[in-house]
């Protein structure tokens, strides 16, 4: 990464462009994304707290979500599974013998994980993977009419927003849905924004923007937009903020667009693409990869000091977001620890669809989304020679375990029948519940009650272990001994 003088670049530029006006020069300006986030909007006051509760406003009447944040709310979720008796929901709630485990906060955190993680309309049915088999909890959605975003279909709807400068017909309806989760629901605070904002800023991916013209970088009717992935990390001050003015490489051969674009004054308007690809919002490396915009478009304002700020948006298959959301790590655990039901996304999602229309289903496989980013002026460049995004060796793993859930997810959804869990994943708290959990007194009873995952692997080794126990037995039979 090399950090260039403007001067020089200035320099540059009047060499290659000779006597030319300035005002009709070829001109490139470059930026990397600083901050990237869903385009949700916050209707309470900032500062506000009331307990651990979010305050409620226009945006959410009812405040942010709570599912799990107590033993009542657990309590409700568990109860809607007929065939779990009154034991096992209060065991569940509150562990026996909880005060005499080594870390009983995290052993009831995962007892709770492994539990919820069942919820289907019969035991052995994984919650995530099957969301369909589980009743909706219900997800307290947006019911303000200001929303950012784009009229992505042309249209003014009785359930489109309109924008704060007054345009109406905005679709967002990501925000309506997902507006009132509490990981995504803040003043700028919200606490997935913030997770994913950090990890990009620390390495984890980099995008970048590439505006280019023959007019001028405030007006001009023929200009170019590229958007894509960069192999090389964003560099901060030594305030810990991404720092301007440094060299970026951008890679096309995937999670890249170029768009025709007109500028006025500053504004920055793409075309509308059939579809859009760019890096998809991710705060761990198995979430990394291609955002895939239908009917995607970029708008963004250039500001006095040289950065950008805006949003890019377009139909996005709410499967996706849903995969992308919910196997961060596993359902449950991200479930619990952010206060979101992904059973209840998911009905929210299917209920608020409104693109992407499947002639064959008859439903809408594609929702409206806005995504919002700043970023600060960089010089981004092509690479020296063609190359694909570099995989992480460590990750690999951990990469592919995620792609084949997101695989029996999707099938799960469409064709409505239970799919398995694929190996490799931690759903359902495995192994972690079995290590923390050695010091319960009522450990047996969890392991021996709540579901988990089985796989091929592990049916074989206990195939085996139960093979040699019933040989062992013939043999000590045979020789006469107990």
């Amino acid at each position: 990464m090399r950090l260039h003088k403007h001067l020089w670049f200035c320099a540059l530029a009047g060499l290659l462009c000779g006597a030319q006006p300035v005002s009709a020069a070829p001109w490139v300006r470059g930026y990397v994304v600083a901050t990237y986030e869903y385009a949700f909007r916050y209707g309470g006051r900032a500062g506000f707290t009331r307990g651990s509760e979010i305050e409620p406003g226009v945006d959410c009447p009812h405040g942010s979500t709570v599912h799990f944040a107590n033993e009542d709310e657990t309590r409700r979720a568990l109860a809607r599974q007929k065939w779990r008796s009154r034991q096992e929901i209060d065991w569940i709630t509150k562990p026996p013998g909880l005060g005499q485990a080594r870390a009983p906060v995290l052993t009831r955190f995962f007892i709770w994980n492994r539990a919820v993680s069942y919820r289907g309309y019969r035991r052995g049915i994984e919650t995530y993977v099957n969301p369909f088999a589980a009743e909706d909890p219900g997800q307290p959605q947006v019911v303000s009419r200001i929303g950012d975003g784009f009229n992505l279909d042309g249209k003014i709807g009785t359930r489109d927003f309109v924008s704060p400068d007054g345009e109406k017909g905005i679709d967002n309806a990501l925000y309506r849905a997902w507006g009132c989760d509490a990981p995504w629901r803040g003043n700028g605070n919200a606490t997935l924004d913030l997770r994913a904002n950090d990890k990009m800023q620390e390495g984890l991916y980099t995008m970048v923007i590439r505006i280019s013209g023959n007019q001028d970088p405030m007006n001009d009717d023929n200009a170019t937009v590229e958007i894509g992935y960069s192999p090389d990390k964003i560099v901060k001050d030594a305030r810990g903020n991404v720092a301007p003015d440094y060299s970026y490489r951008i890679l096309e051969p995937a999670e890249y667009t170029r768009l025709k674009a007109r500028i006025r004054n500053g504004v920055v308007q793409t075309e509308q693409v059939a579809q859009m690809h760019a890096p998809r919002i991710a705060w761990f490396y198995d979430q990394t990869g291609d955002a895939d915009f239908h009917q995607g478009r970029i708008r963004l304002k250039i500001a006095d000091d040289g950065s950008a700020a805006g949003l890019l948006g377009g139909y996005r298959d709410w499967r996706d977001l849903y995969v992308e959301n919910a196997f961060a790590q596993d359902g449950g655990q991200q479930g619990i620890r952010e206060h979101e039901d992904h059973v209840a996304l998911y009905y929210a999602l299917k209920r608020n669809a409104d693109g992407m229309y499947d002639p064959r289903t008859r439903r809408y496989q594609g929702i409206s989304t806005a995504y919002r980013i700043t970023a600060m002026p960089a010089y981004v460049v092509d690479p020296d020679k063609p190359m694909d995004i570099p995989l992480l060796a460590g990750e690999v793993d951990r990469k592919a375990a995620f792609e084949a859930i997101r695989a029996a997810t999707i099938k799960a959804v469409t064709t409505r029948v239970p799919q398995d869990v694929p190996p490799g994943t931690t759903e359902a708290a495995v192994p972690t519940l079995e290590r923390v959990i050695v010091d319960l007194p009522s450990k047996d009873y969890f392991l021996k009650t709540l579901d988990r995952p089985r796989y091929p692997e592990e049916k074989a080794a206990n195939d085996t272990s139960n093979r040699r126990a019933a040989n062992d037995g013939k043999s000590l039979a045979l020789a006469g001994k107990p």
